[in-house]
């Protein structure tokens, strides 16, 4: 089986980090935490003008948390740790001062829809349908709601929410603004990425950097806000629902 992995390419003042999981790119803590870091050392690196976050595979760009690590939490600690990793990684991309270009091939659930939301410009394929499934199990999108209702809207994410079992089209995000543009195949998202990665990278890095400070302005809570809401999640996933619905999965 394929080895989960976060690598960094630079290339041309362009970091590509990109992440991979055999389980459909679904986070486990482990991976959650070496994505932020170094989402953050990019950030800090001199050498970098412009971020692509991307994943490994072509069907699925991120499928959410990892189930395996959800069904063994037993314990309030456990719960808030492991709610908290996406929390982490989006501040490290709200933070990190270069502007992240997203770049979705397939499908993102959860908390893919949050990293998706968390780039400043997201490019995706038709195939890069979204859903928040979480109230279907018991807990709730509640980490990445700040992030996503920023990027789509309160009344996107209330729908999208509420309606948790069905998957909404790449174009619904587009119209909803969470896709800048959406493209037919792997090989034309790549060559927009590409290009506007590379104009970026051509561009003055103090504009860059002053255009992300008022992109991202008004979030200075997050820190505290996502996690305070991890830790609702957290209680949430030791509920007798919660446990009883995820061990119907297995």
């Amino acid at each position: 089986m394929a080895q989960s992995y976060v690598k960094q390419t630079t290339k041309n003042n362009i970091a590509f980090i990109e992440f991979f999981t055999p389980e459909h790119n679904a986070m486990p803590s482990p991976i959650l935490k070496e994505l932020a870091q170094v989402i953050t050392n990019a950030g800090n690196d001199d050498e970098v003008k412009v971020i692509v976050l991307k994943s490994g595979g072509d069907r699925t760009f991120c499928a959410g948390a990892s189930f395996k690590e959800l069904i063994a939490i037993d314990n309030l600690e456990a719960g808030d740790l492991f709610f908290s990793g996406f929390a982490n990684v989006i501040n490290a991309m709200r933070t990190c001062g270069k502007i992240i270009i997203g770049r979705v091939q397939g499908k993102a659930v959860g908390g893919g829809v949050g990293l998706a939301s968390a780039t400043d410009y997201c490019l995706a394929t038709k195939y890069a349908a979204i859903k928040l499934s979480e109230i279907s199990i018991g807990i709730g999108p509640f980490v990445i709601e700040p992030a996503v209702s920023k990027k789509i809207g309160a009344t996107a994410f209330s729908q999208m929410t509420i309606d948790a079992e069905n998957f909404y089209s790449a174009e619904y995000a587009k119209d909803k603004g969470l896709y800048a543009n959406v493209f037919e195949t792997i090989e034309e998202l790549d060559q927009a990425v590409n290009e506007l990665a590379n104009k970026l990278a051509s561009y003055n890095p103090e504009a860059l950097s002053e255009l992300k400070n008022v992109l991202w302005q008004n979030t200075e809570n997050w820190d505290t806000l996502l996690k305070e809401r991890a830790k609702i999640s957290g209680k949430l996933v030791l509920s007798s629902f919660t446990k009883e619905k995820l061990a119907s999965y297995k």
